[in-house]
């Protein structure tokens, strides 16, 4: 059994060695094998480490029993809709309880054949973020059920994971319960719909009629329970190989990947590593990023072996900073893109005329001095004057941050460490460290994994390359997946997952003398221009998105062309600033009308082009940088499948969705190379 808690650094820890390479390691073409300097190696045979998802629930309950575990706001009226000013909490005791009655109860069904008869007990789980939600994936990993996500909007991955997994039972919230018996009938071996929430009366029977007729049968998640209270049983203890879930990716072709118990439990152990929020402050994490997506599973299941707290958001992205006052975490994973709204909305708001702006500056430079200096995050004077009220904005109590997902510039995560006055740290949870000491790395391998660079030679990334070796970055240890799901997806696991066992990750990293890892580019979405240089589309993006005007970039090439185009959605607000600068006239952000025909003004694209390359032109080479641009205040989405449910661009969709304006572009003659041309739509 594992010990639970959180490890902390050795005493006298060495920030200048962080990670060390494996005698004997170094190959051709490829760094030696590095490893955690601090903690060593661990993996799943590493005596008191987590093997099972059970293991770390215990371990939470060992520690927080009678203590708040999941909480949500109640709904207090639904026309108009609101939701009460506090959280409602289930406690460790209680959720455990509940979590038998719903593993007996699915147990029961697979074992009388009401369910099942796939390759593995798949049950499928569709809903937002909500207490429920991680209520029955317990369930599921304590009665041997191997559990499937389903991303919240219907998108291609739905259909095809039903069908994939063969998901003979699937847990729904009710917004989803007509759109599952519309599609009953394209998945005959659907037999069970069990309903999350409470349904009206008029409503539960006329559901219940048109399932019959569906040849489907559907029950209130209440009443599973009740019939798991008759037939409850012990919990079925897993190994650490056996399937706990399959996750499938966001990406436009989906693919099912496998993963164990194990593997989660040891990336949950590494993860508890250097974890520091407080001396006896309980965690306390604001969930809101899609538990579909592996990032945020990992995030609460270390919370749970914490025995932490969990409060879920609305599920209204527009009430999230609601959501965080009222619950006040202390823990906030996040991706780039929410952390560089936040990024700008501060950073606009601090920026003014007059005494106030110059205060702002001021302040800013002095942490971001001392930051630099002493590696100090607080500041007497200037959190009380300055920094307290963007503090709030989040609830005033953050201690860490954790930046995944996607990389994000060392400038942004540098201002939010002094403007929020916490540790923010970068890294895919699952793979990379969590952890740095200096902006822009994201500091040595995690425990349970190993790390090294392959070189890129297309990118001109290679082993040797001096000061420090730049390539491919690779992973391997526990908490690795270990394959895609079925025979289909065997060429999808020899291009992730080499004979080695090496994740390929698509991630560009550097290793510099203190054995800490950056990543400076990335693998995928890289195209080539007609005159043979090679651009890191993601990369551009990014660094476009830092600026405030900008809310949201697509950035797109075509090979037969020199230079780049993109759609640009400018930030309501900030456009409406600088289309009265560059009018000479008061101009309305919530006049839409208007907003709308600035997007096609020449004046007003030409300018912000111009502006936004002038930003950008330190960090971008001048073939990187965007020579026309389509402006438009129709943003990209998940609901439209524009975006994946972790807020990264779908390049296909995107394109489509603007493909006639962004071919227009190209339709135009060419721009000189000495200056910017603009959309003239």
């Amino acid at each position: 059994m594992a010990i639970p808690g959180a490890i902390p650094l050795p005493d006298n820890t060495d920030f200048t060695r962080q990670s060390f390479q494996v005698p004997g390691t170094k190959r051709p073409g490829q760094t030696a094998h590095y490893r955690n300097a601090f903690f060593g190696f661990v993996d799943i045979n590493t005596p008191g480490v987590f093997t099972t998802l059970p293991e770390v629930f215990d371990a939470g309950y060992s520690i927080a029993k009678d203590k708040s575990f999941l909480g949500h706001r109640p709904v207090l009226s639904k026309n108009p809709l609101t939701h009460a000013r506090h959280y409602v909490w289930q406690t460790y005791a209680e959720v455990d309880e509940r979590r038998r009655h719903i593993g007996s109860a699915v147990h029961k069904l697979f074992e009388n054949g009401t369910v099942g008869g796939g390759e593995y007990p798949t049950v499928g789980l569709w809903s937002l973020n909500r207490p429920e939600w991680v209520l029955i994936d317990l369930a599921l990993n304590a009665y041997g059920k191997v559990g499937v996500s389903l991303y919240d909007t219907f998108g291609d991955q739905t259909p095809f994971s039903i069908d994939h997994a063969h998901l003979t039972l699937i847990f729904t919230s009710s917004d989803h319960l007509t759109t599952l018996l519309k599609a009953a009938p394209r998945h005959p071996h659907l037999k069970l719909i069990v309903v999350i929430d409470e349904l009206e009366p008029e409503t539960k029977r006329f559901a219940a009629a048109w399932s019959q007729t569906q040849g489907v049968k559907l029950q209130e998640l209440s009443e599973l329970e009740e019939f798991g209270k008759k037939y409850r049983c012990n919990v079925i203890i897993p190994s650490a190989n056996d399937i706990a879930t399959i996750c499938y990716t966001s990406i436009c072709t989906p693919s099912g990947v496998l993963l164990t118990h194990g593997s989660l439990a040891v990336a949950t152990q590494s993860n508890l590593y250097g974890y520091s929020i407080g001396a006896d402050e309980r965690v306390t994490l604001l969930s809101y990023l899609p538990l579909a997506h592996i990032y945020e599973r990992i995030n609460q299941t270390v919370v749970i072996a914490l025995g932490g707290a969990i409060g879920f958001f609305t599920g209204d992205p527009l009430r999230l900073l609601e959501d965080a006052q009222i619950l006040k975490p202390n823990y906030f994973p996040s991706v780039p893109r929410v952390l560089n709204r936040i990024y700008q909305a501060a950073t606009v708001a601090g920026n003014v005329p007059g005494l106030k702006g110059a205060i702002f500056r001021r302040a800013v430079q002095a942490k971001l001095d001392n930051l630099r200096a002493t590696g100090a995050i607080t500041h007497p004077l200037w959190d009380r004057l300055v920094f307290k009220k963007i503090q709030a904005v989040l609830g005033g109590n953050i201690k860490l941050v954790v930046s995944g997902s996607a990389p994000i510039s060392a400038e942004v995560l540098d201002f939010l460490r002094i403007a929020l006055s916490c540790r923010i740290l970068e890294g895919e949870t699952f793979r990379l460290s969590c952890d740095s000491t200096s902006g822009g790395t994201v500091g040595p391998p995690q425990p349970a994994a190993e790390l090294k660079l392959v070189d890129v030679p297309s990118m001109n990334y290679t082993a040797e390359d001096r000061p420090f070796p730049r390539g491919e970055i690779c992973c391997r240890g526990s908490c690795n997946f270990i394959q895609y799901y079925k025979e289909v997806d065997e060429k999808n696991t020899k291009e992730a997952v080499d004979a080695e066992g090496w994740i390929h990750t698509g991630d560009i990293g550097e290793i510099d003398d203190h054995g800490r890892f950056r990543i400076i580019d990335r693998v995928k979405n890289i195209m080539k221009l007609s005159q043979g240089e090679y651009v890191a589309l993601e990369k551009i993006e990014n660094i476009y998105s830092r600026i405030p005007a900008v809310m949201q970039v697509f950035v797109h090439g075509d090979s037969l062309k020199s230079y780049l185009v993109g759609v640009i959605v400018p930030d309501p607000v900030a456009f409406a600033a600088f289309a009265s600068r560059i009018l000479k006239r008061t101009v309305d952000a919530a006049d839409t009308q208007a907003m709308n025909e600035f997007c096609g003004d020449p004046r007003i694209v030409d300018s912000l082009l111009k502006e936004l390359n002038a930003v950008t032109a330190n960090g971008l080479k001048g073939f990187e940088q965007l020579k026309r641009i389509h402006l438009s205040l129709d943003p990209f989405s998940v609901a439209e499948n524009t975006l994946t449910p972790t807020l990264k661009m779908r390049r296909r969709d995107a394109y489509n969705k603007y493909k006639t304006a962004l071919d227009a572009l190209y339709e135009l003659p060419d721009p000189p190379h000495s200056e910017s041309a603009s959309s003239k739509l």
